[in-house]
């Protein structure tokens, strides 16, 4: 029960940490109404079923909140895109399983066990514990059976894509004179031609400010608007009114005391002699004699208990230890187990215990006594979790009436305001893509906001929870349509934009007539020339990008040598080219090669990757079941 190996696979422990996490299993709630049995889609005949799909998404949502944390939003994940991709990830799963079935791979049963014992969720002390194991796969709902089905599903899929992506070769002679080309320094100075200088002499005319405005008239209207007045229902919040008393804090404080500090831990080692499944009531005893008999032997000798561990033990993880199990508090072992060493003294040896993995001769060796918290030092904390507690069990009863109020009274927010002592208040002007006040952009809530009932009949928005344990209600004030914004009253605006465009060319012209004159050898004394810098790609720095691709354009036979660049702002960019250090080209790999080399190889792996994926979903029979069908 304690065996363990030391190799770490990470793409493993990623795949099933994900696969334990809690509301990744069965029993999903439904998600936008696709509740009820069936499937939503099939691949070569197999269903993926609605369970599937839903633990799909919940799947997308823990991790996004685990990745956000304060920052997640629910409505995120609430739309078409996001509830697409979980459907095609739960297809290309299916593609691959059959394909990997179907040139015949298979998971040994020494690797699956490997695996297995390496994913530190069923670790105690850094070893893997059966019983953790079983726990954990009980709490879900799971058997060891179900759960090792699924993992090898798993490692198949992965021996599959593996075996694609690492059987791509990149050329070394190409990543050799990438290589090269990114190591290559260039010595150069700069200047800019700013159009600031030529903006007063910019004059658009009527004619440009007309044909801006016709060709870009969307960008001069003015969206649908509504200002709303709003009321908040907030978990949160309640929970601060809540009243606990300092006897209540008290009482908790005295039945939880194993929350407050560390609990108390114990260090053994053991002798286990299993007792397989099939064995007789014969068989049994004669396993328990001979653990009687060695029991007595470290009795005589308890010195020779280390040895006896190595030598005679049938638990191979601990028994290369000398049987140490290291610390643990109670509940992490098997009860006769747990109950047997924290009745024990240190030094004391005790045993046969018998156990369902068989019999164990026990040492206990340390222990850490507990270190418990004093009362006035958790008092607050004890509060605010009684605070959310007396909340939480009313809390679901009170959005329930929230959401009754606001539809039944549907033309104000008064009577659910005064019922719950919430204040009304009122936003701004907000269009459908506004992120104030952040109660209210949320996707779902914009949208009840700006549906017909809202807008033309002015009812209550439906209690809309925007974020877990918050619910919100809406009522429009005021409706503005979208309209377009008449060529005189963004006249001035498009003027700016005009200036700014014709300045940026006559600059960019007078560059480039520069430039000319500069690459046909004439000098230039007008040009302030600023000071010497060093740019390659390996040391490039924001902005770089665009000067080191027209560096690697430009003619370096002779120097200096001259080229030019219209930057994002606008500004016309001289450069001078002094030097070009050019890196060895010795036969010898160079770290940088060798990086590029396996980069190129991933790039290609990926692409090879994306093709076979793509052939076998256009060979595949794939039916997609419409949402409305599924409800």
């Amino acid at each position: 029960m304690f065996d363990f190996v030391n190799q770490k696979k990470t793409i493993v422990q990623v795949v099933l940490f994900i696969a334990l996490l809690p509301f990744l299993f069965w029993g999903l709630e439904s998600y936008q109404g696709m509740g009820g049995a069936g499937e939503v889609a099939s691949v070569d005949g197999e269903e993926i079923s609605r369970q599937e799909y839903e633990q799909a998404l919940r799947n997308q949502q823990e991790n996004l909140r685990n990745m956000l944390g304060d920052n997640y939003d629910a409505s995120l994940l609430d739309n078409p895109q996001m509830r697409t991709a979980a459907l095609e990830n739960l297809i290309q799963q299916k593609l691959l399983r059959h394909e990997a079935g179907r040139v015949g791979l298979a998971v040994l049963n020494s690797r699956l066990t490997a695996e297995i014992q390496n994913i530190s969720l069923f670790h105690e002390d850094d070893k893997f514990s059966y019983e953790r194991y079983r726990e954990l796969l009980q709490r879900q709902g799971m058997s060891p059976a179900m759960f090792e089905a699924r993992m090898a599903s798993d490692l198949m899929r992965q021996q599959l894509l593996e075996g694609i992506t690492a059987s791509t070769i990149a050329s070394k002679t190409a990543a050799k004179r990438i290589a090269a080309l990114s190591e290559t320094k260039y010595e150069i100075n700069r200047v800019a031609i700013s159009p600031e200088q030529y903006i007063n002499q910019a004059e658009p005319d009527e004619a440009a400010v007309q044909t801006y405005y016709d060709s870009h008239r969307q960008d001069f209207t003015l969206p649908e608007r509504v200002r709303v007045e709003y009321v908040v229902l907030s978990l949160d919040e309640l929970t601060e009114q809540e009243q606990v008393s300092d006897d209540e804090i008290r009482k908790y404080f005295d039945e939880h005391q194993d929350e407050f500090g560390q609990a108390e831990e114990r260090r053994a080692s053991h002798i286990l002699l299993t007792v397989p499944a099939e064995a007789t009531e014969e068989q049994k005893a004669s396993i328990r004699a001979k653990a009687e008999q060695i029991l007595e032997q470290v009795k005589q000798d308890p010195e020779k208990f280390s040895e006896l561990a190595r030598e005679l033990s049938e638990d191979p993880g601990s028994a290369k230890m000398d049987g140490d199990l290291g610390f643990f508090a109670r509940g992490l072992m098997v009860k006769a187990f747990e109950d047997a060493v924290f009745a024990m003294q240190p030094d004391e040896i005790r045993g046969p215990v018998e156990t369902p993995f068989g019999f164990h001769i026990i040492r206990l060796t340390a222990i850490k006594n507990a270190d418990v918290a004093s009362f006035d030092e958790v008092k607050e904390g004890i509060r605010q979790t009684l605070q959310r507690q007396k909340m939480a069990e009313r809390f679901g009863e009170m959005s329930e009436d929230f959401s009754n109020i606001v539809y039944e009274q549907s033309d104000t927010l008064q009577p659910v305001a005064q019922m719950f002592n919430l204040p009304i208040q009122q936003s701004d002007w907000i269009n459908r893509n506004s992120k104030e006040p952040s109660v209210i952009a949320n996707e779902r809530m914009l949208q009840a906001i700006f549906s017909d009932s809202a807008v033309r009949d002015h009812f209550n928005t439906e209690a809309i929870e925007v974020k877990p344990d918050i619910f919100v209600s809406a009522r429009v004030l005021e409706h503005r349509p979208a309209s377009a914004q008449s060529v005189g009253l963004v006249k001035d605006q498009i003027v700016e934009i005009l200036k700014k465009q014709l300045a940026a060319e006559a600059a960019e012209e007078e560059g480039k007539q520069k430039l000319a004159r500069l690459q046909a050898g004439e000098s230039d004394e007008t040009l302030e020339w600023g000071e010497p810098v060093e740019i390659s790609y390996i040391q490039k720095k924001g902005g770089d990008e665009e000067v080191l691709h027209a560096l690697f354009q430009t003619d370096v036979a002779k120097l200096p040598a001259y080229t030019g660049i219209r930057t994002g702002k606008g500004d016309f960019d001289l450069i001078r080219i002094n030097q070009v250090k050019i890196p060895s080209t010795d036969e010898e790999e160079s770290s940088q090669q060798t990086l590029l080399v396996n980069q190129l190889q991933q790039v290609r792996g990926q692409e090879e990757l994306n093709a076979y994926l793509a052939g076998l979903r256009q060979r595949a029979e794939v039916k997609i079941k419409p949402v409305e069908e599924s409800d």
